[in-house]
């Protein structure tokens, strides 16, 4: 083995989050599978293995619910690893399924390829049945009945799968929301599903949220998470040969200097080359959301409690959208909390008008904050909703738009209870979406703060409805049984 070869992950990743509990590990399996047909391995990419197939001491993997998080340069190896892995994986144990997804077509081709290769090769070829690469349709298919399927997430490869035991997510740094909501569910289904997520640092206009928001939650020591990152030293210049053996433990014996040049000419800039050659996030990238996914899906239920409703509305501060959530306090318990709706204030807001007014007989409180609040307000009151501002407690309003210092201790009341885990909600991607995104911005100056987005572009307003509709929930006296 090479020198590089016999480098240990400690000594070549910057960030390394190992999951709590892991007991035992799959991979000497993997490993020993892997010699007899001839696939060696360098010490880093044991030291991966070995983690990413950890598992706890009820057997199911460490990492099965926050991920494997591989942040990784070009032409490290990254590909070779993973795939080899689940080929092992797929040949010692029967009927399993795996999907591998890229962001692009391209570059989901290029690993069918190489996977293809691989199922050729002659120590491999007797455990392969079939390879499959007709009608768009690529697999590779094993005499035991399990299988890899590949494709694209920009063709909606990836959708209708009722069960997966390993899902790859090539291309981590291009993954929406939506593609998430796709997938991800499959593995739920698994007896012991793991899902790796492996990719470059995002560009500035890749929608790259969920991949940044992983990788935050990891270094912040989310215990189910993996998350491996290789990289450069912030500010290397290109190219330093130093800085490139730093990032890219496979660099000289495996990757050459040719390969290295030529990937340099091909990127075309030098951001472009510190992202994906050098493996170092763009500040703005690594802006770390005020509460972790981890911490969020954790809180996640899908059961609707009786009890006090509250619903909060919240125009977002250019007032070109508006939220609608809600909140339920059953007699005991935390608080469920749901996010309906976020529209553009363009379409009008007699859908809101419409969903109260169906739900006036049963709803004990409407909190609105935003300037559009007056006009809601108004046509809240020409259906028979009433503020009744006359009342001497404010809290026994049927609705309410929040003072400042309620506004504050709106938002300062809502952290603390995703804090104590005294509030859950129903999984709503959008809302999900938007909590991972979300940053505290101060109100005033005697530290008051609300929410805002950790991009220009994030939007956090139906996170402001969902703040609302729980401090209405928590705090009115209207509907009390």
């Amino acid at each position: 083995m090479t020198n590089g070869g016999r480098r240990k992950l400690s000594e070549v990743a910057r960030h390394v989050n190992i999951p709590e509990g892991i007991v035992s590990t799959g991979f000497p399996a993997v490993q020993r599978q892997c010699a007899q047909m001839g696939v060696p391995f360098d010490q880093w990419q044991v030291d991966i293995g070995m983690l990413a197939l950890g598992k706890r001491a009820n057997g199911l993997y460490a990492a099965g619910v926050g991920g494997v998080v591989l942040s990784i340069p070009r032409q490290t190896g990254k590909t070779y690893l993973v795939g080899w892995i689940v080929f092992a994986l797929c040949i010692l144990f029967p009927n399993m399924t795996v999907i591998w997804t890229a962001h692009r077509t391209r570059t989901s081709n290029e690993t069918f390829g190489k996977m293809r290769g691989m199922a050729a090769k002659s120590s491999v070829s007797g455990h392969v049945a079939a390879v499959r690469a007709a009608n768009g349709e690529q697999e590779v298919r094993f005499a035991n009945g399990s299988r890899i399927l590949f494709g694209a997430r920009e063709q909606g490869f990836g959708r209708g799968f009722d069960m997966v035991d390993v899902l790859v997510l090539d291309e981590a740094q291009i993954l929406t929301e939506d593609a998430m909501t796709d997938m991800v569910p499959a593995t739920n289904a698994a007896p012991n599903g793991l899902v790796l997520m492996m990719g470059t640092p995002p560009r500035p206009k890749d929608p790259g949220e969920i991949f940044a928001a992983r990788r935050a939650d990891a270094i912040a020591g989310d215990p189910d998470t993996l998350l491996v990152e290789l990289s450069a030293n912030r500010g290397a210049k290109v190219i330093d040969w130093d800085e490139i053996a730093r990032a890219n433990p496979s660099y000289p014996e495996r990757t050459s200097k040719t390969a290295i040049l030529r990937m340099q000419k091909l990127l075309g800039s030098d951001e472009n080359f510190s992202r994906e050659a050098y493996g170092i996030w763009d500040e703005v990238s690594i802006a770390k959301s005020e509460i972790s996914s981890g911490a969020w899906r954790r809180l996640a239920d899908d059961v609707i409690p009786d009890g006090r409703r509250v619903y909060g509305v919240k125009f977002s501060v250019d007032g070109s959208l508006v939220g609608l959530a809600a909140a339920v306090r059953p007699s005991e318990g935390p608080i469920m909390v749901s996010g309906i709706r976020v529209a553009s204030t363009a379409e009008g807001l007699s859908w809101i008008v419409d969903f109260l007014a169906e739900r006036k007989d049963k709803l004990a409180q409407i909190v609105i904050d935003g300037q559009g609040a007056p006009g809601l307000v108004d046509d809240l009151r020409e259906v028979g909703i009433h503020p009744r501002e006359k009342v001497k407690r404010p809290t026994s309003r049927q609705i309410r738009v929040p003072s400042l210092s309620e506004v504050k201790a709106a938002h300062a009341m809502f952290r603390q209870a995703v804090h104590d885990e005294d509030v859950f909600h129903d999984g709503g991607a959008v809302l999900t979406g938007q909590v991972e995104r979300a940053r505290k911005r101060p109100i005033g100056n005697q530290g008051g703060w609300g929410w805002a987005g950790i991009g220009e572009t994030d939007d956090v307003t139906l996170l402001d409805a969902v703040t609302y509709a729980f401090w209405g929930a928590k705090t009115t006296t209207r509907g009390r049984s």
